[in-house]
């Protein structure tokens, strides 16, 4: 729900005027897939499309000048309270790694209900890549012929999605430019990040909600992150094993790791290459399969960063 409290639009405007357009023009598209690295705002986005919908008739109604969520809108403030009947959230529940059939089962039986007040409904379902094959079957199923006015919203954080569930849905590709990752998170936080990073923590890879982190992670565990590199930073993740307190610091270390062997891809030693190669297909692997990820980040650690 943390995307729902951005009650400000910042760097996708030109996309919610295109969504937005076609919901006037009466072509909304029914299913779509936003696609984007983690932490671009593809739920903010997400968010502020269905608040503009559903808001339409309501008092407080979504500010289109400004981009932003009217905090005292009836539809926001029930979406917040989990209680909007037009709005179905569903996502990885905590201590789990996947989109369990049961979250799915659950929603066929609230979506099989008749909306009670003839407005359109919504399901938005965050961490596509994280559906099991029992989930994605019963998913294919809905989103094939869905109810009248239901409309699914799914996001995928440029992970591998089954040809089965993409064929069915459009696709939108989220992006921002570096200059704008900058400049929206400094509008966020109203301070100049370069004051607070070190600049090898901010690159060509990083989004708005992965530097709101790190500053977060920061302030957690008291890390100094103006004056740490990114091998140091790594480190000291690792070596405290941070990552086993806030299990969002996973997929942070596993982007800066990725990251970390991009920078030194000019090395022009083969046999270094080589094992730089073999080590993200480790990754990717460790993901796939749900695999321990402690294995991973103590041989990089010791193999890489103290090799």
């Amino acid at each position: 729900m943390e995307s729902l409290l951005q009650k400000r639009l910042y760097g996708h405007e030109e996309i919610f005027n295109t969504l937005k357009n076609l919901y006037l023009n009466k072509k909304f598209p029914n299913k779509i897939i936003l696609s984007g690295e983690k932490g671009i705002g593809k739920c903010t986005l997400a968010y502020h499309i269905i608040n503009y919908i559903l808001s339409l008739n309501e008092d407080h109604n979504y500010d289109t000048k400004d981009y932003k969520i009217n905090s005292e809108n009836k539809s926001f403030k029930l979406i917040k309270n989990k209680s909007n009947p037009n709005f179905n959230l569903i996502d990885v529940e905590n201590g789990k790694k996947n989109i369990d059939i049961n979250q799915i089962r659950d929603l066929i039986s609230k979506l099989n209900k008749s909306s009670f007040n003839k407005r359109p409904r919504f399901v938005l379902i965050d961490n596509i890549n994280l559906l099991n094959s029992n989930s994605i079957n019963a998913l294919l199923k809905i989103i094939e012929e869905p109810n009248d006015d239901i409309n699914f919203i799914l996001i995928n954080s440029n992970k591998r999605v089954l040809p089965t569930l993409k064929s069915r849905c459009i696709n939108f590709k989220i992006s921002l430019p570096q200059n704008q990752v900058v400049k929206i998170t400094n509008k966020i936080i109203k301070q100049d990040i370069y004051n607070l990073f070190n600049e090898e923590l901010i690159n060509y890879y990083s989004t708005p909600g992965q530097l709101l982190w790190i500053l977060k992670i920061s302030d957690d565990f008291e890390i100094d992150i103006k004056n740490l590199s990114l091998e140091n930073f790594l480190s000291l993740i690792i070596k405290n094993k941070f990552y086993k307190k806030d299990k969002k610091l996973i997929e942070l270390t596993y982007s800066f790791i990725e990251i970390y062997f991009r920078n030194k891809i000019n090395i022009k030693n083969t046999e270094i290459l080589n094992f730089y190669s073999l080590f993200l297909k480790k990754i990717i692997n460790t993901k796939i399969y749900n695999l321990d990820e402690e294995s991973i980040f103590m041989e990089f650690e010791d193999r890489i960063l103290n090799g």
